[in-house]
């Protein structure tokens, strides 16, 4: 089980000395890195504001994490350019698609009255991020906005704090609202979105993301993640229940686990149960501590393979869901592996087959 006094041990350590410029060419279907471009631009949502979210001395999920992920992501590494989106705050309705009124109230209380931890979990904060998590989960939407207006053809949201953890009346996890579920929400309520897909491959399972789904069928939840590891749920056995039997899918792996387990997941599990689910949007949840040398995972994905899954859901979007893709940032606390691992994700998003 991952507590607090595990984490704190780990420190943010400064940038490595270089970053990738892109993935290699990986093993089987993710593109070149001279891969040509789509003709609509990849989008990035990104705001500095994000970076006033303080967790403290010795926190792996900490400001730096964006400091590496921007310095990955511009033009003279990448080869090309992204289109800059700004993000916008959630509104109180927004956050409330997917989370309780006294929850929302009661993480307000606790952030504004100078608590370091929220009351419900094991959560730091600090005075601006109730502010910064309203702009996390509105970063998400943004993103929707755009790839439903056709701006972009995907969308990576580099957005702190995450999500995934967030359950609809608590906060865990290092996580305050859950991002990726109010963006599917969002989808649904405000673009007439029927069927939404959510794929995690964050080295944690997304129990808040489950919670939220597990019996809603208009859902489905995707999960690859390490077991037993933090927070101790995802079991194959949870499938959904009631309207949303069938619409979850968890692939539990041992550490020490790689390629051959999770990609060949989302190739042989989540592909097959996307062609049947047929989803109108597909949302990645992206953590990036699943990466080999993660300080808080013992996945061994490598930057071609991040480059490969991105190529699977990005071709689930293309057969299904009119190309609309977003992912939004998670985990990945290693940060040198955090930068080249988000940049062969971003080359395979903007990459045409």
């Amino acid at each position: 089980m991952f507590r607090r006094r595990d984490f704190l041990k780990w420190s943010g350590a400064t940038l490595g000395a270089s970053f990738a410029s892109g993935p290699a060419k990986a093993a089987h279907s993710a593109p070149p890195a001279k891969a040509r471009r789509d003709r609509r631009p990849t989008g990035l949502v990104f705001s500095a504001e994000y970076k006033q979210h303080l967790t403290g001395r010795g926190h792996p999920e900490s400001p730096k994490r964006l400091d590496a992920i921007i310095k990955a992501l511009t033009p003279q590494r990448l080869g090309f350019e992204l289109l800059r989106l700004e993000p916008r705050r959630a509104t109180r309705e927004e956050i409330l698609f997917c989370h309780t009124g006294h929850y929302f109230d009661l993480a307000k209380h606790d952030i504004e009255s100078g608590a370091g931890h929220l009351s419900t979990g094991d959560t730091a904060v600090s005075r601006k991020s109730f502010d910064c998590a309203l702009l996390a989960a509105g970063g998400a939407l943004t993103a929707i906005d755009a790839v439903m207006a056709g701006r972009a053809n995907g969308v990576f949201c580099a957005v702190r704090p995450p999500g995934h953890h967030a359950r609809p009346a608590q906060g865990m996890g290092f996580c305050v609202f859950n991002n990726a579920a109010i963006a599917a929400r969002y989808a649904q309520r405000r673009h007439q979105i029927g069927k939404v897909l959510i794929a995690d491959w964050d080295v944690h399972h997304g129990n808040g993301t489950q919670d939220v789904f597990y019996e809603d069928g208009s859902v489905f939840y995707f999960s690859t993640h390490q077991w037993p590891l933090y927070p101790g749920t995802g079991r194959p056995s949870d499938t959904g229940r009631g309207a949303g039997a069938g619409t979850t899918l968890n692939c539990p792996f041992p550490a020490g686990s790689g390629r051959k387990e999770i990609v060949g997941a989302f190739h042989d599990r989540l592909a097959p149960a996307a062609d049947r689910f047929r989803p109108e949007l597909v949302i990645v949840s992206a953590g990036f501590d699943s990466r080999i040398g993660d300080p808080l995972g013992r996945f061994q994905l490598t930057d071609d393979d991040f480059a490969e899954l991105t190529e699977i859901v990005k071709q689930i979007a293309r057969r299904h869901a009119q190309g609309r893709l977003i992912s939004v940032l998670e985990g990945g606390y290693g940060l040198e592996g955090l930068a080249t691992a988000t940049a062969a994700h971003l080359e395979a998003m903007s990459s045409s087959p």
